[in-house]
């Protein structure tokens, strides 16, 4: 494979075996915003759906079902009415990404408290953050180690905001520390840290990811590898690592659609380099 060297993640991708069904491959749950904000969600649960999660499924609110049905394919589709359906829909999933274009309130903060309650590892993105900016506190009682946040800088000043004045390293590791469970903060070099002090700096970052939605590839990818029962920091690690370099293989023009149609290239150099 051209380009940055591999990093270590790579001992312990979840490549599957002669054996291996789709069930063996983990669940993967998206949940989705509104009928008028369901791209985001797609875009996840593709993302998740190629990087190997061998059953994906949207969740989403009964007006939005309309919309999402006639664009998905291999990925499934379930409406929930309640916190507590969203609940019951969700247990058996390995992972759930909660947050990409959810909507920020009492909806979003209220379906992710009944989600922790499943046993599934939460990926957490976007409005999911913002939705705790007030009190934060209160996330972090309902996360575990397994757990994964994804925020941008404005959205870790909202939950953290007396940390990135230490610096980007430093604030990362103390944010995994005191929301017990793995923070990835994006930027140019985004750094992850798993609450265990474990840190790194992903090194292949590229400026072809600043567009709408590739954020939201990210926090799928993430997903999809938890629920392969992969190390939620590794897993972090990993998605980063693969996510910028699909964007730079794509190169000029790249948009979020393009990301999970380039990871097939990106992981079949990585499969034939596999120790």
């Amino acid at each position: 494979m051209s380009g940055p060297s591999l990093p270590d993640w790579r001992d312990s991708f979840p490549w599957p075996g002669p054996e291996t069904h789709k069930h063996a491959r983990g669940r993967l749950g998206v949940v989705s915003g509104k009928a008028t904000q369901t791209g985001a969600a797609r875009l996840a649960a593709r993302a998740g759906l190629r990087i190997g999660a061998g059953l994906v499924r949207v969740l989403c609110p009964p007006d939005a079902a309309a919309v999402i049905a006639p664009a998905l394919e291999a990925i499934m589709l379930t409406s929930f009415g309640s916190p507590e359906a969203l609940a019951h829909e969700a247990r058996g999933m390995d992972s759930v990404v909660i947050g990409p274009a959810a909507g920020v309130g009492d909806a979003t903060t209220t379906n992710l408290r009944a989600l922790a309650e499943t046993g599934a590892a939460l990926v957490i993105d976007a409005d999911g953050l913002t939705s705790f900016e007030y009190f934060p506190d209160e996330l972090f009682e309902v996360l575990d180690r397994d757990d994964v946040l994804t925020p941008h800088e404005g959205e870790f000043r909202r939950l953290f905001p007396d940390l990135l004045e230490v610096g980007r390293e430093a604030a990362a590791a103390e944010a995994a520390r005191r929301a017990g469970a793995v923070v990835l903060l994006k930027g140019p070099a985004t750094v992850i840290a798993a609450p265990d002090g474990r840190i790194a700096v992903n090194g292949n970052g590229t400026p072809w990811l600043a567009t709408a939605g590739a954020g939201d590839v990210l926090a799928g990818m993430i997903g999809g590898l938890v629920a392969q029962r992969m190390d939620s920091f590794d897993a972090a690690r990993a998605a980063a690592w693969l996510h910028a370099e699909a964007a730079r293989r794509f190169g000029p023009g790249v948009i979020a659609e393009d990301l999970p149609e380039s990871l097939p290239a990106v992981l079949a150099a990585l499969y034939e380099r596999r120790a």
